[in-house]
């Protein structure tokens, strides 16, 4: 009987810790949650058992912040250097950074057969953005499964394709981990040649596109729908972010097919055919997927813009994705489009926009922009023998994590791959944390007078 004692007073204990832990603030806990696993995951990366030749501690932190924010940026390859177990490491990373660390943390609280008190729904329910008082547990579980669903039914689809060419074990282990990593929005990939030679087929472009946009959509976007099943019901939080994904996407497409087509080192070297495939991958992917289907270096400077634009805008709120988020480009765009026009509110869907969620999307657009500046002024500073361009396009790309490189990460100096780690780090908790604190509405006791400012 004693036997089993020491079981029951670790899950005990554990209980205890996790209902503590609920105490902090959610930008806190999950500063405090990536770090840590940051920390973890740098040590494991740093066995023998991770990788072939062994890593340096500056190569496992740089593998481990990359997975656990869901960066396709790597100072090794994934493919050729880890080992099974490594593989597996990055894997778990990138499920812990995209489905996020709440969602986790929900998941052992039921696993051990414990319930969440009112603060730790509230703690779980602001880190989740989600503004209503509903059942916190009811959502969790129906992320943890919806992500499931849509990762074992994209491995279904894309084994067909590799399991022929493959077999069957590496073609279900490849299949697998490319849907994990696809709709995670990590980029990772352990083919030899990266998605590259099979951009262009259909199958693997739909449905790893398909993924990537769908974990990007956000989890409050992929419940609603789940919930109403009908757009006209959908909140308008969900509506604007299903249009913007729409016009970015087809818009990028339409404009990558214009600057490209005739690039004899991007769209040019695949067929006529096979180019809109190739041109939809390449438009779809800086949304912060990071798969690479055509060197980056090779793009013309329009379509290198373009790029950088779609990353620092990112996916949707809540979602595997980071950037700015679609929802705050459209509602910053929505209060330019009402004050243009002579309106005292935004509003859109015969919905008016708070003016909370426009201040705040404001913000994290001047915050997230002041990051990025400032980081890619460091990084052109530190590389002054190498293109601006270059330096740039990585500050974005690891800011927005979307995991694209113009093929320099490797020989950037240690303390620019630092920055690219504090970009990283920043892009996936910044602007989310910050969101969070700006959420919790304080009283005014004082008012001062108003006065007029000249703008513009």
């Amino acid at each position: 009987m004693r036997s089993w004692l020491p079981g029951l007073r670790a899950r005990v204990n554990l209980k205890a810790r996790l209902r503590h832990t609920w105490r902090y603030s959610p930008p806190t806990i999950l500063s405090g949650g990536f770090l840590l696993l940051i920390a973890v995951g740098t040590a494991l990366f740093a066995t023998p058992f991770a990788s072939h030749q062994g890593m340096t501690f500056w190569e496992a932190l740089f593998t481990a912040t990359a997975s656990i924010t869901v960066t396709g940026m790597s100072l090794v390859d994934p493919a050729s250097e880890l080992t099974l177990f490594g593989q597996l490491l990055v894997m778990v990373l990138f499920h812990l950074g995209g489905l996020g660390l709440m969602t986790f943390a929900v998941l052992t609280v039921m696993a051990l057969g414990g319930r969440l008190g009112l603060k730790g729904q509230r703690v779980v329910r602001e880190a989740m953005d989600q503004a209503s008082p509903g059942d916190v547990m009811l959502l969790v579980r129906r992320v943890a499964l919806l992500a499931l669903c849509l990762e074992v039914s994209g491995a279904a689809v894309l084994a067909t394709v590799w399991v022929p060419v493959m077999g069957w074990t590496e073609g279900l282990w490849m299949s697998f981990f490319h849907a994990a990593s696809a709709f995670n929005n990590a980029g990772v990939s352990l083919l030899p040649d990266g998605l590259a030679p099979w951009a262009a087929t259909p199958v693997i472009t739909l449905v790893i596109t398909g993924l990537f946009i769908t974990g990007g959509l956000g989890f409050t976007v992929l419940t609603d729908l789940w919930r109403e099943r009908r757009l006209s019901r959908l909140s308008l939080h969900s509506k604007l972010t299903l249009t913007g994904t729409l016009i970015l996407a087809v818009g990028a497409w339409l404009l990558i097919m214009a600057f490209e087509w005739t690039n004899g080192t991007t769209l040019a070297a695949v067929d006529s055919g096979s180019r809109p495939w190739l041109a939809w991958f390449v438009a779809v992917v800086p949304r912060s997927a990071g798969f690479s289907v055509v060197d980056m270096s090779s793009l013309y400077a329009p379509s290198v813009l373009l790029v950088m634009f779609l990353i620092f805008i990112g996916g949707g709120s809540n979602s595997t994705a980071s950037g700015i988020k679609v929802s705050t480009f459209m509602v910053v765009v929505l209060a330019t489009r009402a004050f243009l026009t002579g309106r005292r509110r935004p509003t859109a869907f015969r919905r008016t926009v708070s003016l909370d969620s426009v201040f705040r999307a404001y913000t994290v657009v001047v915050l997230s922009m002041l990051m990025v500046m400032l980081g890619c002024f460091l990084l052109v500073i530190l590389e002054p023998e190498m293109k601006p361009m270059d330096v740039l396009f990585e500050g974005f790309s690891a800011f927005g994590t979307a995991g694209l490189s113009r093929g320099i990460t490797e020989d950037l100096s240690k303390p620019s791959q630092a920055i690219l780690m504090v970009l990283m780090f920043a892009g996936r908790i910044g602007p989310l944390a910050l969101a969070f604190s700006l959420a919790r509405p304080r009283a005014v006791k004082l008012r001062y007078v108003e006065d007029q400012v000249q703008i513009g």
